[in-house]
């Protein structure tokens, strides 16, 4: 499959009415990868303390995207491979590249925690160049995905279709990591697509577990930003 740059564009722009499997998820994901990039450029890596709970985060953005790799191979290319043959064989190639890309970035970090602090500058920095370097061909990656991989799905699917795949995928996610990903996911969406997940958990979930996305959310909402929210759902306000 061969798409330039203007159809892609031309893609997004026409079919963003479209139900969207990727949007919301590589939101998450974008946010995740900035703010984890950042943590490690101004980590101070002769303090043992911050050195462990910043690796510590990029274990976990790592632990993550191979989640992500996964949903989209066992979900996403098997429907569009089930309706168009060989699509999805560029970006599965680079999910191939990229879980490589995460086993050496997984090493970086133990190198770097196996460092001495006062000699630990260099391999400081290695990780921050390296994971800029995952970071930036994510982005690319995602794009393709959003456009090309779309107007596949698109034209093959209804949405009706794309949302019971999507439903599917969802379901398949065990708690700790959907809590995780809605950490990253809800405060990173604009206020109608926070309101329109955050409604459609509301009946669907166990109102505990309702909540506690609420409470893991609410923390890294600015304060008009959950007074949207909070009136989208119509949730009590304190007096």
């Amino acid at each position: 499959m061969k798409n330039d740059a203007n159809e892609l564009r031309q893609v997004a722009a026409t079919q963003a009415p479209r139900h969207d499997i990727y949007a919301g998820i590589h939101k998450a994901i974008r946010a995740l990868m900035a703010d984890t990039l950042l943590a490690v450029g101004r980590m101070d890596s002769t303090d043992e303390l911050e050195v462990a709970q910043v690796t510590q985060r990029v274990l976990e953005l790592l632990d993550f995207c191979t989640s992500h790799l996964g949903h989209e191979n066992e979900y996403l290319h098997t429907a569009i491979e089930a309706r168009a043959a060989g699509a999805s064989e560029r970006i599965a190639h680079e999910h191939v590249e990229h879980e490589a890309h995460i086993a050496a970035l997984g090493r970086s970090v133990a190198a770097l925690r196996a460092t001495p602090a006062d000699s630990r500058a260099g391999a400081a920095l290695d990780l921050y160049r390296q994971l800029s370097l995952f970071v930036a061909e994510n982005y690319q990656h995602m794009y393709v995905e959003e456009t090309a991989h779309n107007a596949v799905l698109w034209a093959r699917y209804t949405d009706a279709e794309l949302e019971g795949i999507h439903h599917r995928l969802v379901a398949s996610i065990p708690p700790a990591e959907m809590m995780f990903g809605m950490r990253w996911l809800v405060p990173f969406m604009n206020p109608q697509e926070r309101a329109g997940l955050l409604s459609d958990v509301q009946r669907n979930a166990p109102p505990p577990a309702f909540q506690a996305i609420l409470d893991t959310v609410r923390p890294h909402l600015a304060e008009a930003e959950w007074a949207k929210l909070a009136a989208s759902l119509q949730l009590a306000q304190p007096a």
